[in-house]
């Protein structure tokens, strides 16, 4: 491993991230080193790992380069890997924004959970849709400032079957929803029920999550306003989770009788976590946008050979 490391440092809603440029796929990031680097004692800290790679560079998303030039390998901050960050991929398109790799326009990102079409508008571009997109502050919603972008997220699947949650004694019915990654929303009456979230809440049945999943804890706001608490698969309880914000507008919606695809009009639904607010939009035909900020705080390198120390 190099000497130095190039990383920077960013959030969504405060779902923080590592990032680490590789374009070539030179750098062995196995799990204990991801976990090292993740680590908010020992490492820099974050939720998670945004590793940037080329797609005809990386083995898992070769069969994509010609549909996205940028792979978003992204891993949970115990090094895991997971399909796909919905706040990581604002954060992927400010950094790629930031190095020069894109400007306004059309970009696709690459994931495990699919390829993302991205698009950075000019402020005023309000009408652009799908994708990731800079919008003003009366561009997509009220929650919609200056400098938020909004992310096509695909549409949601919705498998069947009952499934629960548990925390302590109490136990919840749960949604199961599919946002290219596994979610069960559980409406519940006070937040304080999902308890501290360090560790996973038990569901059922089993068969249901087989790799595990991310549990969101639902409460009401106001009409199509909801608030969460969310334990993610591989990190905990996190400050945001994009695609469990986007996980629960659609358990919301159809709780409350609304599906875009039977009323043929977007339902809209806005979303608090810990760390801020996402704007969740499901479209007639199925898509997803969600929008929210993204912020890169700050950029350095990392010492190789305290890295392979840390990794033993």
């Amino acid at each position: 491993m190099s000497t130095r490391i190039a990383f920077l440092k960013g959030h969504g809603t405060e779902n923080d991230f590592v990032i680490i440029p590789d374009p070539e796929n030179a750098l062995d990031l196995s799990p204990a080193a991801v976990a090292a680097l993740c680590d908010r004692r020992a490492g820099i800290g974050g939720d998670g790992l945004l590793h940037v790679v080329r797609s005809a560079a990386h083995p898992e998303a070769a069969s994509m380069a010609a549909e996205a030039e940028w792979f978003m390998d992204y891993r949970n901050g115990d090094g895991s890997i997971a399909e796909m960050c919905g706040n990581g991929v604002r954060v992927f398109a400010r950094y790629l924004q930031r190095a020069g790799h894109i400007t306004e326009g059309d970009i696709a990102v690459a994931t495990r959970g699919g390829v993302k079409t991205v698009h950075l508008a000019k402020a005023k571009d309000g009408a652009a849709r799908g994708g990731v997109r800079e919008v003003a502050g009366d561009g997509v919603g009220e929650a919609a400032g200056a400098g938020d972008i909004t992310v096509g997220m695909g549409r949601a699947l919705l498998p069947e079957g009952d499934v629960t949650v548990s925390v302590g004694e109490r136990t919840w019915p749960a949604r199961n929803v599919n946002m290219g990654n596994p979610h069960a929303v559980a409406f519940v009456d006070d937040l304080a029920h999902a308890g501290d979230l360090f560790t996973p809440p038990p569901f059922g049945p089993a068969a249901a999550y087989p790799d595990g999943v991310n549990v969101e804890f639902v409460v009401d706001r106001g009409p199509r306003h909801v608030a969460m608490r969310v334990h993610e698969r591989g990190a905990g309880e996190t400050r945001s989770c994009g695609t469990g914000a986007c996980a629960v507008a659609v358990a919301a919606a159809r709780r409350d009788g609304v599906d875009p695809a039977v009323t043929g009009a977007p339902a809209t639904y806005t979303v608090d976590l810990p760390g801020g607010r996402l704007v969740i939009t499901e479209r007639p035909d199925g898509e997803i946008e969600m929008t929210g900020p993204a912020v890169i705080v700050a950029e350095g390198e990392i010492d190789g050979k305290w890295l392979a120390g840390a990794v033993g």
